[in-house]
C-alpha cells in the first residue's frame, strides 16, 4: 500500500523550477565559469536584485562575460552612474493609474499590473522601481479596479502586465479572468510576459486549461531580445499556445551590445517566425535611472531598421517605437527619408 501524503501542497513543476532560480552573482558567474571578480560587475544589486531561472543560463555561452543573454540579466557597476534625463519611472505611469494597479495610457484599453513578481530580473527593466505594494489590484483594491472597467464600456481590451502576469498561480489568474469575464464589453485579454522565454515549463496543462477557459480572444506578447534565447523548450511551449488558440507577437528592446546589429536583428525576426511567433514592436529604451549603458541612438537603430527592411518581408519587421508620457500611442521612428 502506498503511504497518504498529508498536509501536502502540490506545486506545478514550473513553481519549483522557479523557486530553484540563481539569486546570486557568484553563482551564476560560477556556473558560466566567469571570475565573479571581473571588473565592472556589480556583486551586490540591493535595490533590484538578480533573478534568473537555471534554464535560461543554460543557453548562455559559458567563459564569455558579453554573451548577448547574460549582460540583460548580470548587474554592473555603470547602473549605479546618474545619467541626465534618466528617472525612477520614466513613463510618468503613476500619473495613469485609473484604480489601483489599472492604468490607462491608449484609448480603448487598459493594463493591469497584477503582480509584482517575475520570473527574470532584465537589468533594463522600465518598471524597476513600480510601487507594487501599493499598486496591485489582487489585494484589498480589487472591487475598485474592477468597477472602475466596467463603468467605462468603451474598454476592449484589458493588458495583463507586471511585473509578469504568468507568475500567478493558475487560480488567482482564474479569479481574475472570471470578473473580466463578466464584463460584456472586453473583446481581448492580451498577456505581456516574458515566462514562455525564459520558463516555458509555465506552458503547462493548468494554464492551457485556463486559456480554453475564456471567453474573451487571447493575445499574448512575449518578450525576447535575441535569437539564442529561442531553444527546442520554448518552441515546443509554443506550438501548445498555438494550438490552445493563442495569438503570439514578440516585443524586444533595442539594447546596446546585445542586439544592435542587423544581423542579429534579421536572425532574431526568422526565429521568432521559426517558432511561430510574429514580431511586433522593437522598443527603444525606456530611460529609466540605471540603464543608460544599454541605450541605442536614435540614428544607429533607424539605420539598423533600414538594413531589417532591405533584407526581410513587411511581416517581419517589426515596428520601431519609443513610448512616451503623455501621448496617445506609441511614437514610431521615421526612416531616414521620411
Amino acid at each position: 500500500m502506498i503511504p497518504r501524503l498529508l498536509n501536502v501542497e502540490y506545486r506545478p513543476a514550473w513553481q519549483s523550477i522557479l523557486a530553484q532560480a540563481v539569486k546570486s552573482t557568484d553563482e551564476l558567474l560560477r556556473l558560466l565559469e566567469i571570475d565573479p571578480a571581473s571588473p565592472g560587475i556589480l556583486p551586490l544589486a540591493r535595490d533590484f536584485p538578480l533573478r534568473v531561472p537555471r534554464g535560461f543560463i543554460s543557453r548562455m555561452a559559458k567563459g564569455d562575460i558579453n554573451d548577448p543573454l547574460l549582460r540583460q540579466v548580470l548587474p554592473l557597476q555603470d547602473e549605479m552612474q546618474g545619467s541626465n534625463g534618466y528617472l525612477p519611472d520614466p513613463l510618468d505611469e503613476q500619473h495613469s493609474m485609473q484604480a489601483p494597479g489599472l492604468l490607462q495610457k491608449y484609448k480603448g484599453r487598459a493594463l493591469l499590473t497584477t503582480t509584482g513578481a517575475c520570473a527574470v530580473h532584465c537589468r533594463y527593466c522600465f518598471r524597476r522601481n513600480f510601487p507594487y505594494n501599493e499598486a496591485n489590484p489582487a489585494t484589498d483594491n480589487w472591487e475598485q479596479t474592477i468597477n472602475w472597467i466596467k463603468q467605462n464600456p468603451d474598454i476592449k481590451e484589458i493588458i495583463l502586465s507586471g511585473g509578469d502576469p504568468l507568475s500567478l498561480t493558475d487560480s488567482r489568474l482564474q479569479t481574475l479572468s472570471d470578473r473580466l469575464g463578466d464584463l460584456p464589453h472586453l473583446h481581448t485579454l492580451r498577456i505581456h510576459t516574458r515566462l514562455p522565454i525564459v520558463l516555458p515549463e509555465r506552458i503547462d496543462d493548468g494554464f492551457l486549461s485556463w486559456v480554453g477557459s475564456q471567453k474573451q480572444h487571447i493575445v499574448m506578447v512575449v518578450h525576447c531580445n535575441h535569437p539564442h534565447e529561442i531553444d527546442d523548450s520554448v518552441s515546443k511551449a509554443v506550438i501548445r499556445l498555438k494550438h490552445a488558440g493563442v495569438t503570439l507577437l514578440n516585443q524586444s528592446v533595442l539594447l546596446r551590445g546585445i542586439n544592435d546589429t542587423a544581423a542579429t536583428l534579421i536572425r532574431l525576426s526568422e526565429t521568432l517566425f521559426s517558432a511561430g511567433i510574429l514580431p511586433y514592436y522593437l522598443h527603444q529604451l525606456d530611460r529609466v535611472q540605471g540603464a543608460a549603458h544599454f541605450e541605442v541612438s536614435d540614428t544607429t537603430a533607424i539605420g539598423l531598421m533600414e538594413e531589417v527592411r532591405a533584407a526581410l518581408p513587411g511581416y517581419l519587421v517589426p515596428r520601431l517605437v519609443r513610448e512616451l508620457p503623455g501621448e496617445p500611442g506609441k511614437t514610431e521612428l521615421p526612416g531616414r527619408n521620411s
